[in-house]
């Protein structure tokens, strides 16, 4: 009996099989389904899609609530694209007109030295790149005679004058721009102030 070994029993596979097919026919009804455990706690299709076109038809608090706040990030998501795109165009054309700037002032300078009366051809090239620019949105300001800005004009020199009573521009000798609501440029002036 020492030298006999206990060899260990291997389960038959097949013996087992036949009891679970049996146990999972019985479980499906004739119709192909699985059978109903509780009529409480079974959602059919005709359940769900019931349920949803009631939602459809009157919508929960928590679901108009939750369109109305979709709806109001979406709106302000427009605002703020349209204002950054504005800004940026702003911004684009601002770059490129500001490299036109010394020639603007070259401008200027032929027109007070009377290079640009008449029909001459000059004064038509500069008539049509003024006019260019100012469609783009463009604008100069720093006029004589118009009250001192330091937030718009630069003074150069400053000049004690009788005549005036507040800071008055006296002479313009750089213009100064704007784009749109965006100071490119400050006048520089010559300014006349009360003694």
């Amino acid at each position: 009996m020492a030298d006999e070994k206990e060899t260990p029993e291997v389960p038959d596979p097949d013996a087992g099989a036949t009891d679970e097919v049996t146990d999972a026919a019985a479980s499906v009804t004739p119709e192909g389904q699985a059978p109903e455990a509780d009529d409480d706690e079974v959602l059919t299709v005709d359940d769900i899609l019931n349920a949803a076109n009631a939602e459809v038809q009157d919508p929960s608090d928590e679901h108009l609530a939750d369109l109305k706040r979709i709806t109001a990030e979406y709106a302000n998501y427009r605002k703020r694209t349209e204002a950054n795109r504005e800004l940026e165009r702003e911004r684009a054309v601002g770059a490129a007109v500001a490299v036109l700037l010394p020639v603007l002032d070259d401008l200027d300078r032929a027109e007070k030295h009377g290079d640009l009366e008449g029909d001459a051809p000059f004064a038509t090239i500069a008539a049509k790149l003024r006019g260019s620019v100012e469609k783009l949105g463009l604008s100069s300001f720093g006029e004589v005679g118009e009250p001192f800005d330091p937030q718009r004009h630069e003074a150069i020199f400053q000049q004690p004058s009788a005549d005036v009573e507040i800071d008055t521009i006296a002479d313009v000798v750089e213009t100064g721009y704007t784009l749109g609501g965006t100071l490119l440029r400050a006048a520089k002036v010559v300014v006349k102030t009360p003694q």
